[in-house]
């Protein structure tokens, strides 16, 4: 059987991999073995790795009583019952160069970080992690989280459609095409341009090449006709103008998948580099002004289009860190005055009950956010982001900082670089900080209460009357022997408290020092 013709298609990053967190998860686990030549017995090994840390979980473990209550407790899986759960999940996916089973499947997990250059590996050859790719697994540690910006953003500055490991027609790189189109509708639009609507956002990924000039025409003609609001029904029919596709391609390309899911998940990648701001309560996105020097950086030198001949020599190109771009400041730096009004902003967009709903979404297997602006951030920032809109929402006379990176509309972007807290909380009795965290496992006392000390100790050489709270879904026992030890050793307040305890009593605080009592 003959490979398939190149075709265009819509843009569609990978279905396994979205969210950056399991990225980094995933690339923990085969960074362990790098250097080390790939065979179906080392396969088996970061299968066994993957499913016994409960970074895979095969549906088998839901379906087991005993084991979907192990899934649900703070320790991996033993041994014994992760050979079970492998050993009943038997599966029949093939992939090229792979042999039927685990080794496709390890495939399908692996492949978009290969793409992205994270990591390259190949049968009977040695993994090899990338700058980047121990660069992204590094933001794991605490201090390094801002590092997840610095690798996607790399990434997404070189990624184009038309590589190696894409059987694709369409020619050209997303974040480009999206930035210039954006800086050309400008031309048309001026001041008053709020940037491209999330209606518009499937034309970028149908489209065939990287004349962003064309697209923009086609956008100002689109408007033209529908303002901002064409129908669903006119969107996707321009798009299968765009890629020729007849009524019978319907099946294939759905309609929900190109005006929804995709979009939804392109803006997302997006977002990662930092570049682009959310505007208008989530219907529209747009340039992120602190950024303008980057993505001059960016456009002038990566605009143009390169061949490849391997998915070797695609992989070369994109693992290495372009320490040029990486170390570009931001041209606009708020003031103390100006980041005030762009956090009370969002504090003033929500009610209590939403922000109270959307933090409990963040524990919920499965559950997603519908709003427009938060389901565009990811699950650990947002869960900052929330939590301070929170605090600051009931608890109105305390002076809350959260200390995340943000765009120009008061959106986080990033994580903050480390040596700080997560969130300040200034009362005339004292500070309170807030750390935040999604881990629940072990790793939440080891990645999160060393530092929490250290900030809580740096703090109280400045104002001695304050205490440190731990916020996350679970609180593991190791870490509240440690919160007792800290207290022991260093005299420090640390009090951990669940998510599902901090949203159904905190309407009862009256004073943020209540927390300490």
């Amino acid at each position: 059987m003959g490979k398939r013709k190149n075709e265009y298609k819509p843009l569609l990053f990978t279905t396994t991999l979205r969210n950056p967190e399991r990225i980094k998860s995933f690339l923990s686990i085969i960074a362990k073995y790098d250097k080390e030549i790939l065979t179906n017995k080392l396969i088996d090994k970061i299968v066994f790795d993957l499913v016994s840390s409960k970074i895979y979980v095969p549906t088998y473990v839901n379906k087991n009583s005993y084991l979907k209550k192990q899934l649900l407790s703070d320790s991996p899986f033993s041994n014994e019952d992760t050979e079970k759960i492998i050993e009943n999940s038997k599966q029949e996916h093939k992939e090229a160069g792979f042999d039927r089973g685990w080794p496709s499947r390890f495939d399908t997990w692996y492949k978009f970080l290969k793409e992205l250059g994270l990591v390259y590996y190949s049968m009977n050859e040695p993994i090899e992690m990338s700058e980047a790719g121990l660069k992204l697994v590094m933001a794991n540690q605490e201090g390094y989280e801002h590092l997840e910006e610095q690798v996607f953003l790399n990434c997404f500055a070189k990624y184009q459609r038309n590589n190696p490991f894409r059987r694709i027609s369409n020619c050209n790189n997303p974040l480009i095409l999206l930035l210039s189109t954006i800086k050309e509708l400008q031309k048309y639009y001026g001041p008053s341009f709020s940037g491209v609507s999330t209606k518009e956002i499937p034309l970028f990924l149908v489209w065939k090449d990287d004349n962003y000039k064309e697209l923009a025409e086609r956008i100002v003609s689109i408007r033209t006709t529908y303002a901002f609001t064409p129908s669903d029904d006119a969107i996707y029919e321009i798009c299968k103008e765009i890629l020729g596709l007849t009524n019978e391609d319907e099946k294939r390309f759905k309609k929900s998948n190109l005006l929804k899911e995709l979009p939804d998940e392109f803006i997302r990648k997006m977002r990662l580099t930092g570049l682009i701001s959310i505007r208008g309560m989530g219907r529209f996105i747009d340039i992120n002004k602190t950024e303008q020097s980057k993505i001059n950086y960016v456009l002038t030198n990566y605009s143009e289009l390169k061949s490849f001949s391997s998915e070797k020599e695609y992989f070369d190109y994109m693992k290495s860190i372009d320490s040029n771009l990486i170390n570009i400041k931001r041209n606009i730096v708020f003031s103390n005055d100006e980041s005030r009004k762009l956090f009370l902003h969002w504090v003033n967009s929500f009610d209590l009950d939403t922000l109270i709903s959307e933090i409990n979404i963040l524990i919920k297997t499965n559950a997603k956010s519908t709003n427009d602006t938060l389901k565009y951030i990811s699950e650990p920032l947002r869960l900052e982001f929330i939590t301070a809109l929170i605090l600051q929402k009931h608890f109105k006379d305390v002076l809350v900082k959260p200390n995340y990176s943000f765009d120009d509309e008061g959106v986080p972007t990033s994580f903050a670089q480390g040596g700080t807290p997560d969130i300040e909380c200034l009362d005339e009795n004292g500070d309170v900080l807030f750390e935040v965290t999604l881990l629940t496992g072990t790793t939440q006392n080891i990645r999160e209460m060393p530092a929490i000390c250290r900030h809580l100790q740096d703090r109280k050489e400045k104002q001695n009357n304050s205490f440190s709270v731990m916020l996350a879904p679970y609180i593991h026992s190791d870490t509240l022997k440690y919160a007792q030890f800290a207290k022991f050793k260093d005299d420090l307040d640390i009090i951990p408290i669940d998510i599902p305890t901090f949203s159904s009593t905190i309407k009862n605080k009256v004073s943020i020092f209540e927390y300490k009592s």
